[in-house]
């Protein structure tokens, strides 16, 4: 699956590159906002082709259509271990923390989704955010 397949069955359900950029960017602090979003799409787009990014992503959407609840039970983790899972496979387990803080605070499109796709989408921005700042992705090379 090409990342603009995945971006394509996304945005049937109100998720674009640039809706997930805007969200990632809302809880950034720091000074060159146009680089690190440059830098960010670019990463971004480098794992939406991996197939097991595409693989969690996938789910969460057929989760979505497949497995209807009533708002976000307290009782329902899977869609935490899905975005958990995502977050860890790109980021590390730096990105953990990564993904709670978005999950708390719900930048963005993260509060107008359902559980299953926030979670998903929430643990990719966290864990490309993450990524962002090691080494090679800041610095530029």
């Amino acid at each position: 699956m090409t990342p603009e397949e995945l971006l394509s069955k996304l945005e049937s359900k109100g998720v674009t590159l640039e809706k997930m950029l805007e969200t990632a960017l809302e809880l950034y602090i720091g000074e060159e906002r146009e680089k690190i979003r440059e830098r960010l799409r670019e990463l971004m787009l480098k794992y939406l082709r991996d197939i097991n990014v595409q693989a969690l992503l996938l789910s969460a959407l057929l989760l979505e259509e497949n497995f209807k609840v009533e708002g976000d039970p307290v009782n329902l983790v899977a869609d935490e271990l899905i975005g958990i899972n995502i977050a860890e496979l790109i980021g590390g387990k730096m990105a953990l923390f990564n993904f709670f803080y978005y999950d708390t605070r719900k930048p963005g499109i993260l509060a107008e989704l359902p559980p299953f796709l926030d979670d998903a989408i929430g643990g990719f921005i966290a864990g490309c955010m993450t990524k962002l700042f090691e080494g090679d992705w800041y610095e530029g090379s």
